[in-house]
Parts: structure tokens; sequence; C-alpha cells
């Protein structure tokens, strides 16, 4: 028989990126986190978790906290099924996100949810490639992804699609591709990618142009509100999504680079197949919402 309570120690340690932190958390000391991840792991028999910095879950550690978490969802809507709550506790979810999500139409979707439940939101952002993996490891009870299948013991929906432009400042445009864009041209002119996760200018390149420039001068910038500001203000170019750059384009304040082509990324929600009334309604509504909000074509 599992005790919830060493489990509890192992989670917090993962999720709060320290022993310190998970003390505090849980209103312990540090020693006594330490003492009953320890504990936990002598019962399973196996390291649980690699003490680096932040710590990590092993594996089996990852599946222990998956089902940790489960347990845990199951208990909070079984409270509040026998309404065990008191009026001012929150029910926290942890959900993965992607970034151009978060600063678009996540907010506009959720506000409402939020407004009327008592709910508190554990975002953690990451790659729309990469979200699904914080599922899979149970880091989070759902995610936005474009994976299109549903891992065992998850459900999907779809949500919609986000198009990705060539976008720059017409100043830009006019300094780096006066005869418009070519393979020379785009060798030399300065781009900018979200992270190194981020792959859709490897989908955008051999539409416009028949191949990816190289080499490709290159800005990191992980963060979708200063990346189109950075465009804007003629620093770079890169791919931005309708949601971000439409207006802009109206306005003339920026150019798309390649009129004749877009990248669709489709969106999908994942979540745990739990009995959980609020999981349930969070995901109706959610769904609800996004699909009026984002492109609906396939």
């Amino acid at each position: 028989m599992l005790d919830y309570k060493l489990l509890e120690a192992l989670a917090a340690v993962v999720q709060e990126g320290g022993f310190e932190k998970a003390a505090a958390r849980l209103h312990i000391t540090q020693s006594a986190v330490s003492q009953r991840v320890k504990l936990l792991e002598d019962q399973a028999g196996q390291v649980l978790m690699v003490r680096t910095s932040p710590p990590r879950a092993t594996p089996a550690g990852r599946q222990m906290i998956k089902h940790y978490l489960q347990v845990n969802r199951l208990e909070e809507d079984l409270k509040e099924s026998l309404d065990l709550t008191g009026q001012d506790v929150f029910t926290t979810l942890a959900l993965g996100i992607n970034g151009d999500s978060l600063s678009t139409w996540f907010l506009p979707a959720v506000r409402d949810f939020l407004i009327r439940e008592r709910l508190l939101l554990d975002l953690r952002g990451d790659d729309q490639d990469e979200t699904h993996k914080m599922l899979r490891d149970g880091e989070v009870i759902g995610c936005i992804s474009v994976q299109d299948r549903p891992m065992q013991g998850c459900l999907m929906e779809y949500l919609g699609r986000m198009d990705y432009r060539l976008i720059a400042s017409p100043e830009y445009a006019a300094k780096w591709f006066p005869e418009g864009m070519n393979l020379e041209s785009a060798s030399k002119a300065p781009f900018f990618i979200f992270n190194r996760k981020d792959h859709l200018h490897y989908k955008m390149f051999p539409l416009a142009l028949g191949e990816v420039p190289t080499p490709l001068p290159a800005h990191y910038l992980p963060s979708s509100e200063q990346f189109v500001s950075f465009i804007e203000a003629g620093l770079g170019y890169g791919m931005l999504p309708d949601q971000q750059s439409k207006e802009l384009l109206e306005a003339g304040l920026l150019v798309d680079l390649a009129p004749s082509h877009i990248v669709p990324v489709h969106l999908y929600w994942h979540c745990w197949n739990l009995s959980s009334a609020l999981l349930e309604r969070f995901t109706r509504h959610l769904v609800r919402k996004a699909r009026r909000i984002l492109q609906q074509g396939e």
C-alpha cells in the first residue's frame, strides 16, 4: 500500500524544483521532505528521483507522480461532490501550453471559466511539439499539443488551427529583400526563432524558397510577446500566427514576405481520462471557446 504523504513529497520536490521549495509548500522541514523521498525509494526498491539541479524524476518516479496526481484529482472531486470543501478552497490544474496560444487565444477562452469556478491554473510553457511529453510524464493533467492521436488513458479534442506566415517590418523588407525573397538574401538576413525546439521555419522555407537557406543567421527569442515586438522594430523577420500579425498587417506596420504560403498548426486538447467533474467542465468550456476563436479549417 502506497503512503501518499511520501508520494506527495516526491511530487512536490519535482514540481517545485527543489527540496527547500517543496518543504515550504508542504509546511515541513527540508530534512523531513528528504526523509520521505528516501523512504519512498526504499519501499519501491529503486531510485525515483535524480538529485540534479533542479531534481528530475526517473521513469519510475514519473509513474509514481502521475498516479499521485490522478488520485489527488479524484479526491478533490469527491470532496466537491460531497460538499466537503470550504467556499474559500481552490483547486489547481497543471496544464501544458505553448507560448503562442498563451499570448493570443487562451485567455479569452478560459476567462469566464476562471471567474465562475474556484480554479487555479498551474501553466507550464513549452513548444507545442513538447507539451505532450509533460502529459506523458505525469507533469500535467492536460495539455495543448499538435499531436493528433490520444495517448493510452487520455482523451483528445480538436481545438482548431493557427496559421503562421513569414513576417517582417516594411523597412526590414526593403533593406534585406529589395527584390523579394530569395535564397541568397535569406542566407544573410537575421531571422528570429523561438527556441531550438521550434521547427516551423523548416516547413515554411521549402514552401517559399524550395529549401532552407544555408547559412540561416538566427536570433533565438523565447518570448511570444517580445517576438512580435522585435520583428515590428525591424530587427529581423520570422514566423508569426495570424492572431498576432493580422491587425499589424492590415495597418501596414508589418508585411507578409511570402503571401502565397502559410504553415497551419493544428492544435489538440489532451487530458487524462478521469471521472473528474471539474476536468470535464473545463474541457467542455475550453473546446467550445477555442473552436469559436481559432481557425476551423482542416
